[in-house]
């Protein structure tokens, strides 16, 4: 096929989709560390999966306009690394291509290169061997392709073909990937997304998918969204209905002024997000009276994709509250004018511990949950401060935090913390009489402060550093290195603490797990107490799941 639409490219993305949700376990089992939280593929297929419902009923016969509508989807989609670089190809695609009504060859090998530098300009410290390296190989074969006067299906094919061949050279550009014996996990999620791009243009019969595999972590994600809504005792709900809809702006509405826009129909709620384009405008709100607000909207054109949701009764139906004198202390109230702080955090006890460190909204998130762009950025505008402070408390989410911060419309700050406890630590030198600057500067330094330590099992045999490792052994790990490991959990943690505890250290902090075993809690505290007499210790019962402690060495 050398020359295609809006509507066929949007077919061409669906099925790129389709294919990676059909590999997406596959590709979580890429995880270089044998740990149980591998979430690369869930990551990808859901940051997809948003592009798909943005452009899969839009009809759009304007290639460029097809393009651009499905990168919005992505970005706001956006889950974990891997998401957001993925978010930033298909961006990148959208800008090279945004004046064209049809795609040819060479304006498709463009558009592939301009998605490249546009992923390259988002990460901080780009690495090679990762699905970065793999997207700019693909892309240099379709311009090579593209010379030699081949349209959109010749260009695609060596695109994959490249893509495919790049994806094996990541085991010789990371030496930590031959170790593991796998490929780089994104990389390979871009080359089923080719793949599938590629089929629909030949024509090929789509595979099924083992709905088992992805089920779980959907419906995971689902809870995550699910509990940024469940943060208000039902009584506390101003405004009652989640409020979902688009609108196909009409010829006679423009030019649409989003800046105004947003500033009318944000009098009748709050958690409002507004993202447009040229021709479609997507709100989201919670507004005691979703009529009012959708009568505004349509007055620029026709509702498309409403979705209206009673909080106050799903409130009531979740029942999260019915132990009431059993649960965690309220947050404190925090004044007003002080700054808004959201945190990511998983297990009950790690978010009371965040909330009585001054958290105003905290999103269920973290390992195998990581928070969408959405997600994040209805968090920052629930909160009746201008300026707010995100922290991320995980490595998989600064970059989704960061692109939060870009689309959200207040002053938004995020501190990088890539744990739990670097994030506890940012927090324990918050003073909100700081001016913004200054208080931000603060807490960055605070980060380097604190040494994190976490304990898991392994899902894989594998061999990383030398260290053979065995399914359903216990690894104990100071930042990213593994300290020890043991069939037996007691042995992996006791082995590890002295490479943990370092002779500055004078608070460690321990947050025991789901998966805790009181037996085990109790040895670290008399090994502890004997072995570090100086050191003040502290124990919470955290509840995180797939990791039985997280310490905190400050």
């Amino acid at each position: 096929m050398k020359v295609v639409n809006g509507k066929t490219l949007a077919a061409m993305f669906v099925e790129g989709a389709h294919r990676l949700k059909a590999n997406a376990a596959r590709v979580d089992a890429l995880n270089v560390f044998p740990v149980p939280d591998g979430d690369t593929g869930t990551n990808m297929n859901l940051t997809m999966s948003s592009g798909v419902k943005e452009i899969e009923h839009a009809g759009l016969s304007h290639a460029g306009a097809a393009a651009k509508t499905f990168s919005k989807g992505l970005l706001m989609g956006a889950r974990g690394n891997s998401g957001v670089i993925l978010s930033q190809l298909f961006r990148g695609f959208a800008k090279g291509v945004e004046l064209e009504d049809e795609l040819n060859g060479e304006n498709t090998a463009k558009a592939l290169q301009s998605g490249v530098d546009m992923a390259y300009q988002a990460v901080m410290k780009p690495v090679e061997g990762t699905i970065l390296t793999v997207a700019k190989d693909a892309a240099k074969a379709a311009k090579k392709a593209a010379s030699n006067s081949s349209g959109v299906e010749g260009v695609l094919n060596a695109a994959y073909e490249e893509s495919q061949a790049a994806l094996e050279r990541t085991q010789d550009q990371l030496p930590a990937l031959k170790e593991a014996g796998v490929v780089d996990s994104g990389g390979q999620g871009l080359v089923y997304i080719y793949q599938g791009m590629l089929a629909y243009l030949r024509g090929e019969e789509r595979p099924e998918i083992d709905e088992g595999q992805v089920l779980e972590s959907e419906e995971n994600f689902d809870a995550a969204h699910q509990n940024l809504h469940d943060q208000l005792d039902p009584a506390d709900i101003e405004y009652g209905y989640c409020t979902e809809f688009m609108v196909r702006l009409s010829e006679d509405s423009q030019p649409f002024d989003e800046h105004v826009f947003r500033r009318d129909i944000g009098r009748f709620g709050d958690s409002l997000l507004v993202v447009s384009d040229e021709d479609l405008v997507k709100v989201h709100i919670h507004a005691e009276h979703p009529g009012e607000a959708m009568t505004l909207a349509q007055k620029h054109g026709s509702l498309m994709n409403i979705k209206i949701e009673n909080m106050r009764e799903q409130h009531a139906a979740l029942n999260h509250r019915e132990n009431q004198e059993e649960q965690p202390a309220e947050a404190p109230v925090v004044p007003e004018g002080a700054y808004g702080i959201v945190t990511v955090s998983m297990g009950d006890g790690i978010k009371a511990l965040f909330q009585s460190l001054g958290a105003t909204q905290v999103i269920e998130g973290g390992q195998t949950m990581n928070p969408s762009t959405e997600d994040i950025v209805a968090a920052i505008e629930a909160s009746t401060s201008e300026t707010v402070f995100v922290f991320p408390n995980n490595s998989n989410i600064v970059m989704t935090a960061e692109q939060a911060a870009e689309v959200a419309d207040k002053d938004v700050r995020v501190i990088p913390s890539k744990s739990v406890p670097q994030g506890m630590a940012a927090l324990f030198v918050y003073d909100s009489t700081l001016a913004a600057d200054e208080l931000e500067s603060t807490m960055n330094e605070s980060l380097k402060e604190v040494r994190t330590g976490q304990v898991t099992w392994a899902v894989r045999d594998t061999s990383l550093n030398g260290r053979e490792i065995n399914e359903g052994d216990f690894m104990a790990m100071v930042e990213k290195d593994i300290a020890a490991t043991s069939p037996s959990l007691e042995t992996a943690v006791l082995e590890f603490l002295p490479q943990l505890i370092s002779e500055d250290v004078e608070i460690v902090t321990v947050l025991a797990g789901a998966d805790a075993d009181s037996a085990v809690t109790e040895a670290i505290k008399t090994y502890i107490e004997e072995n570090y007499r100086d050191v003040e210790l502290e124990v919470h019962e955290g509840g995180q799941p797939i990791y039985p402690y997280i310490f905190a060495a400050e």
